[in-house]
């Protein structure tokens, strides 16, 4: 079975800044080629999730309903071009609260599985932050980190972890699963 965890921030849309949260429809923008990439890896017959912290609901930045109503403008607009996310899944919760689903820990991935019957071995994640890549590594799937987000290939050395991919962005990232030549 062919999966792809994605994070959302910087991976699918526009990384809105550090501390920072898309907190309206409006400020909702996919980062181009998203929808033709998630086309090509669904039409390859991949299965797609979204993992994504979201605390600024946990913080009270904004309402969960606020959360539903951007998450559905993402999954319609991806459909439009032939692409589907089979499940999209958030740890609403603040860091301080420690809870087992929020990355760096692997908690969303281990529910998704529990709830798909996924197994790890081939599975993809890809994120934009070292965060992700551990993630990834205690999930036991391939690491791919994109550029296209909060992360720089500037701070290469002071990753504490390297992933096992990096790429400029989703397409290109899309791209390398299909065909890893």
């Amino acid at each position: 079975m062919k999966v792809v965890f994605l994070d959302r921030d910087g991976v699918i849309n526009k990384y809105p800044g550090d501390r920072k949260y898309v907190t309206s429809c409006n400020g909702f923008r996919l980062l181009p080629r998203v929808k033709e990439a998630i086309a090509k890896l669904h039409h390859k017959g991949f299965r797609l999730f979204v993992i994504s912290n979201q605390a600024g609901v946990g913080k009270g930045i904004f309402s969960q309903e606020t959360l539903d109503a951007i998450t559905s403008k993402m999954l319609r607009a991806i459909e439009k071009t032939g692409g589907s996310i089979e499940a999209v899944y958030y740890c609403t919760h603040r860091k301080e609260e420690n809870c087992p689903c929020r990355k760096p820990k692997a908690g969303m991935i281990d529910i998704v599985r529990k709830a798909h019957s996924i197994k790890a071995k081939g599975s993809f994640f890809i994120g934009d932050t070292i965060r992700d890549v551990h993630t990834a590594r205690r999930a036991g799937c391939k690491s791919i980190l994109v550029l296209s987000g909060k992360e720089k290939l500037s701070n290469r050395k002071n990753w504490e972890i390297q992933p096992d991919f990096i790429f400029k962005d989703l397409y290109r990232a899309a791209k390398f699963i299909i065909n890893p030549k």
